[in-house]
C-alpha cells in the first residue's frame, strides 16, 4: 500500500502555495546549500531570489512625524516598481529586520529638530542611527538618501536630517549614490549639501512643491538605476 506521511503532504502544500516545487534532489541540495538567513521558511522550497546569494531586492526605509516622508517614500517605491526594478515594500526603520540582506538601501527622513548637530529628524532615526546602525555590517553597501523639508518656513535648515543620514551611512562604510542638483529649489542653507554644492540625495518639499515630488522621484529612480543601485 502506498502511504504518504503528514510531513510530506505539508511540505508539498507549502511549496505549491509559493508556486515553486522542488522536483529533483539537485534542487533540494541547492536549497540546503543556501545560508540559513537566505532560505525560505518551508523545508522543501527554494526562494527565487535568495539561493546562494544576498537578497537582490533594494530596501526602502523611512520614518516620519507628519506623514510626508511616508508619502514620498511611496512615490519612490512606486517609481521603482513601475520601472520593473526589484525593490521591497516601504518599511519604517524601527520595524525593519535583516537589513544586511538587502543588496542596496534607499533611506529617508524628515527634518524636525532644525539647527541641531545630531538627532535632527525627530523620528526613530534619531536613536537608530547611533544604537543600531553601528552594529550592522553594511560595508560597501550601496545606499541612497532622500529627505523631506520645508524650504520656505525653514529655509536655513532645509532637509538637514538627510545630511545626517548621509554622514552616518558613509561612516558605516557604505557607498553613497544619488546626488542631485539644487536647481529648482528655493532655500538658504542645508546640512544636506555636499562640498561640491549638490544635495547628498533627493530632497522633496511636500509643503511648497508637492506637485514636483512624483516627477522628481521618477527621475531619481532612473538615475539610481544608471548608477547601479539595482544591479
Amino acid at each position: 500500500m502506498f502511504r504518504v506521511s503528514c510531513v510530506a503532504i505539508l511540505a508539498l502544500a507549502a511549496s505549491l502555495s509559493h508556486g515553486f516545487v522542488l522536483r529533483s534532489p539537485a534542487r533540494q541540495r541547492l536549497a540546503a546549500a543556501a545560508p540559513q538567513g537566505q532560505r525560505c521558511a518551508a523545508r522543501y522550497r527554494v526562494c527565487r531570489q535568495c539561493v546562494g546569494r544576498l537578497c537582490m531586492k533594494v530596501g526602502v526605509l523611512f520614518s516620519t512625524s507628519t506623514g510626508n516622508c511616508e508619502t514620498v517614500g511611496g512615490y519612490i517605491v512606486q517609481a521603482a516598481k513601475a520601472a520593473g526594478l526589484d525593490v521591497d515594500d516601504l518599511k519604517e526603520v524601527s520595524e525593519a529586520r535583516e537589513i544586511e540582506k538587502y543588496s542596496g538601501l534607499i533611506v529617508g527622513a524628515p527634518t524636525w529638530n532644525t539647527g541641531a548637530d545630531s538627532e535632527r529628524s525627530g523620528t526613530s532615526w534619531d536613536e537608530w542611527l547611533y544604537s543600531d546602525l553601528p552594529s550592522l555590517n553594511l560595508k560597501d553597501k550601496k545606499v541612497a538618501v532622500f529627505g523631506v523639508g520645508d524650504q520656505i518656513s525653514y529655509g536655513d535648515n532645509f532637509c538637514d536630517a538627510a545630511g545626517e543620514l548621509y554622514d552616518q551611512f558613509l561612516k558605516a562604510g557604505c557607498k553613497m549614490l544619488g546626488f542631485t542638483s539644487t536647481d529648482g529649489y528655493d532655500h538658504d542653507d542645508s546640512k544636506a549639501l555636499l562640498p561640491d554644492g549638490r544635495f547628498c540625495g533627493l530632497m522633496l518639499d511636500e509643503d511648497n512643491q508637492s506637485e514636483e515630488s512624483e516627477g522628481r522621484a521618477n527621475k531619481w529612480i532612473e538615475q539610481l538605476k544608471g548608477e547601479g543601485l539595482f544591479a
